[in-house]
């Protein structure tokens, strides 16, 4: 009985590496965006045709976020306000001195 017990301990444990990864995945997608609005200016719609696509309703999907209309719009914002992940995910203030970004956990 230790033994099935361990064994699905070590899979959740798994399932929660893989929603990891491609919530990493997300994020980059989202940095690459914001790459793109501030230097072509069209980080905004390839990141809603991302979102939309297969394989963008894939990894959503696979990092535990919902893919519908309203978590397009969500990213859309969030790459309209410029602020990389990784300064948002720690609450500072952006470079252009906007206010913080509170990012739900």
């Amino acid at each position: 009985m230790f033994d099935d017990a361990d064994m699905i301990a070590f899979a959740n444990d798994q399932g929660a590496r893989a929603r990891k990864m491609f919530a990493a995945v997300v994020l980059a997608a989202l940095d690459d965006a914001i790459a793109d609005e501030k230097k072509y200016g069209n980080g905004v719609e390839g990141i809603a045709r991302w979102a939309r696509s297969r394989d963008g309703v894939q990894v959503l999907t696979c990092a535990g976020i919902e893919s519908n209309e309203r978590t397009v719009q969500g990213l859309v914002e969030f790459v309209r306000r410029g602020i990389r992940t990784s300064v948002a995910l720690r609450g500072e203030r952006g470079e252009d001195g906007e206010g913080d970004l509170k990012l739900a956990a």
